[in-house]
């Protein structure tokens, strides 16, 4: 990987994506600081000191800041991640649904269609409830809306709906465009963001003697600890072994080689975390915005008591693990495709029986990977309680989020790099070969 990143101010193309993909998040960035028409926002900063500890930080931080500065991107991208959960479910529940995804690109491109509909109502339910709050204060009473009324709440709802549409426009331009997953990097920007926010805290509670400076090395071990661990498991594969046979065509031999099916670890990657995250916002905002008392009284339960929060979201993570990999890799499929190509696996007859063969050990390696997630994604937040009480600024969601992200970008760029190299290779090799046909 080093001898490829030297090449890449040689490579124009890849240049281009990466200034690109630049590009959009400053442009998502600058959209942070942009406030809703007719609040104060230096109120809303006071107030959201206030509300320290709460779902509001949670939604804070996957928007980046923009929540706390009641900015047109307060919504962010989790009205649309939301939306595709939903259509995910929905596809699986409807063979009609179903079917048209296997149609091809044109399917996928009408279900994500059906995907921005859905975001489009959901911003509008978010939006509204984020339009009350405001005028309620967050729920102190304190004056943040200059006019209260209807027209401020059809304006703010607009204006949420158009900057969550504009924030999915952007990660689906740098998907195309740029490199990486212009969504996920959009998420994994959000939160980096907060990381001089996160050392000045430690700093402060070093200068007051909240924090000792045995606790900041053992905070720093141990994120060290939780990243390479990350990276480890994200890097491990478990190799199914594949034999091509034999074949005679004339005087030459063909085939005969081994291989091997690589199956991911954690099969899902991050999205668990986000689906499981986003899952959990989307219910518990609505509570939060809604001012009647039981609501109010389960959203306190939920989000107040440790146990009860990471036991739903440990959960959510490991069902969203195996529904993920579900719709990522289809055992029949692989198994046709590797009879198809000639290929089987040593002892198990080609098939039915290699289908169910890859879908035990696809059971298996998604259940390792679940916990994996499960348990990088709580352990911080346990971390913080009692005995322990160590500040960790981020969770292991969020720095599950910052690895996958920083390593799927990495591995897409180390492709890009890898194809351009091969694609000169053949060039050259055509120009200095002594027969050339053009098509």
């Amino acid at each position: 990987m080093n001898r490829n990143v030297g090449s890449i101010p040689r490579i124009p193309e890849l240049n281009k994506r990466l200034l690109f993909t630049a590009l959009m998040l400053v442009v998502y960035r600058l959209g942070v600081f942009v406030p809703i028409p007719g609040i104060d926002p230096e109120q809303i900063v006071r107030l959201f000191e206030q509300t320290s500890g709460t779902i509001f930080d949670i939604l804070n931080m996957f928007s980046g800041g923009a929540l706390e500065r009641a900015s047109v991107f307060a919504l962010g991208v989790m009205p649309f991640i939301t939306s595709s959960i939903i259509m995910s479910l929905l596809v699986k529940a409807f063979p009609t649904l179903e079917a048209m995804q296997k149609e091809g690109e044109a399917g996928r491109r009408k279900i994500n269609q059906y995907s921005r509909y859905g975001t489009v109502l959901i911003c509008v339910v978010q939006g509204l409830m984020l339009a009350l709050t405001l005028e309620g204060g967050l729920g102190s009473g304190a004056t943040v809306v200059e006019e209260t009324g209807w027209t401020f709440r059809i304006m703010t709802v607009l204006t949420l709906t158009a900057g969550s549409l504009f924030v999915m426009w952007i990660g689906e331009q740098i998907t195309e465009r740029g490199i990486g997953n212009g969504i996920s990097l959009i998420i994994a920007a959000s939160i980096i963001v907060g990381l001089p926010g996160a050392f000045w805290d430690i700093v402060r509670l070093v200068n007051t003697g909240e924090l000792t400076v045995f606790g900041v090395v053992l905070i720093f071990i141990l994120l060290i600890a939780i990243i390479a661990f990350i990276v480890y498991v994200e890097r491990s594969y478990r190799k199914i072994p594949v034999q091509y046979p034999r074949r005679v065509v004339g005087r030459k031999v063909y085939g005969g080689q081994s291989s091997h099916l690589p199956l991911k670890t954690n099969t899902a990657g991050v999205i668990p975390a986000i689906f499981a995250s986003s899952l959990l916002i989307f219910p518990a905002t609505i509570l939060t915005f809604i001012n009647v008392p039981v609501l109010r009284d389960m959203s306190d339960l939920l989000f107040g008591n440790i146990i009860i929060y990471n036991a739903i979201f440990a959960g959510l993570i490991i069902f969203f693990a195996y529904f993920y990999t579900a719709i990522i890799y289809n055992p029949e499929d692989l198994a046709d495709n590797l009879r198809k190509n000639g290929g089987f696996v040593p002892g198990i007859r080609p098939g039915k029986k290699t289908a169910e063969y890859i879908d035990k050990i696809l059971g298996r390696i998604t259940f390792i990977g679940a916990v994996y997630v499960a348990f990088v994604c709580v352990i911080p937040s346990l971390l913080e309680r009692e005995p322990f009480n160590l500040p960790f600024y981020f969770g292991g969601t969020s720095l599950l989020i910052v690895v996958g992200v920083t390593l799927d970008f990495v591995q897409q760029v180390e492709s890009f790099l890898i194809t351009h190299s091969y694609e000169g290779f053949v060039k050259k090799k055509g120009m200095k070969g002594p027969t050339r046909f053009n098509v």
